[in-house]
């Protein structure tokens, strides 16, 4: 592969190599005919993202027909070829990338101004294809916001963060911080904001939902989709069903597919089922002192005393099966359990994507794409 990319593209490609340090430790390079593709996911499978650069983003893209060829490397190595975001753009005017099959290097050559040449040669190794399965497509809410918006909407929330929950309703959307069940209320805080269905370019909702998912990987896409000025697009369904972000352009399609919280509260969130109201619009109508007003003189009653659980709520005596435990998942599908240990609330239970084609070709399952597969994860797990 041999490919020259000039101009601000040097900085568009810099910013995508730097979004996908949020999620992952290695990045998978694959050249086809159609583009360029980047791809990482993180350690515990939840968070996979891929950005795929067409030849019409490059000056010069050359890639020999019918070579299909895989590496992948350390991000951070990638990552510090592009190290001065400041300045690339001032002082870079072309990057030429080749990658030598032969000697395992993939080498970056950076012509600045003035003549300066600046050369990383890179190891890397052998990979199998890195791809997610996913349909956005079919997915049944669609939002598509400038990123402006949702990065000021995001702001909002502080950077120790972990989880965000994204409610929708016929007209409106809201973003709330994740509170555990097993965080004391007295200790709690709720930020909470709404947004109207005319913020969004795009506002499709066929069934009120309620999706929990990871914030950092979230504002990883915000940072690159504010410097190329690209809307973004999120698809989801229920929760247990991945969430996607995509920015889309002529020249370039990024895709971020995060694993969400599996619904264990028993409340239903389907049209069809039942779905809950919304949170009440006296949020939105500056009644927010009396409702803490409210909330301080209820727990100021009496003593401190837990609320029974509903029925189907997770550790309650009298829950319903889960329906995501082994006495009740279908045939063919395995899940992975975590252990416990004593004293120590449970984890949440994310439901995880499933990246086919990462076995080696010797191994049996090498051939085999299940439609999914089901993984518990850490819900404040770092992935660098």
């Amino acid at each position: 592969m041999d490919c020259v990319v000039t101009g601000g593209n040097v900085k568009v490609l810099a910013k995508a190599i730097h979004s996908l340090s949020r999620i992952g430790d290695e990045l998978y390079l694959e050249p086809q005919e159609d583009g360029l593709t980047l791809r990482t996911v993180n350690s515990s499978r939840s968070a996979y993202a891929c950005f795929l650069f067409t030849p019409l983003f490059f000056s010069r893209y050359v890639n020999p027909e019918g070579h299909g060829f895989r590496c992948k490397m350390a991000i951070k190595s990638v990552q510090a070829v592009f190290r001065s975001l400041a300045t690339l753009e001032k002082t870079v005017e072309k990057c030429h990338i080749e990658l030598d099959a032969d000697r395992n290097r993939l080498t970056f050559t950076l012509h600045c101004k003035h003549g300066l040449l600046k050369t990383h040669n890179l190891s890397f190794q052998d990979s199998e294809s890195l791809q997610a399965v996913f349909d956005k497509d079919s997915s049944t809410n669609v939002l598509k916001a400038q990123p402006r918006v949702l990065a000021d909407t995001v702001l909002n929330f502080p950077p120790s963060l972990d989880e965000v929950t994204v409610t929708v309703s016929d007209e409106r959307v809201w973003f709330r911080n994740h509170v555990d069940q097993e965080a004391e209320p007295s200790k709690a805080m709720l930020t909470e904001l709404c947004l109207s269905s005319d913020e969004f370019d795009h506002f499709e909702v066929r069934a009120r939902s309620s999706v929990t998912f990871c914030l950092k990987e979230l504002r990883g896409l915000l940072v690159f989709a504010e410097s190329t000025g690209l809307p973004v697009s999120m698809y989801f369904d229920k929760p247990g069903s991945p969430v996607v972000l995509s920015v889309t352009d002529s020249v370039l399609d990024g895709n971020f597919v995060l694993a969400t919280l599996s619904d264990e509260s028993g409340v239903q969130t389907s049209d069809r089922a039942g779905t809950p109201a919304p949170p009440a619009d006296d949020f939105m109508n500056d009644e927010l002192e009396s409702y803490l007003i409210a909330m301080d003189t209820s727990m100021a009653a009496g003593p401190s005393v837990p609320a029974p659980l509903a029925p189907g709520r997770v550790g309650s005596p009298t829950a319903t099966p889960d329906p995501w435990s082994p006495a009740h998942s279908e045939p063919g599908e395995d899940l992975t359990e975590v252990e416990e240990e004593p004293g120590r609330p449970p984890n949440k239970k994310f439901r995880s994507l499933f990246f086919g084609s990462v076995y080696p070709p010797g191994s049996p399952l090498g051939g085999h794409t299940p439609s999914s597969q089901k993984v518990l994860a850490s819900d404040s797990e770092d992935d660098g």
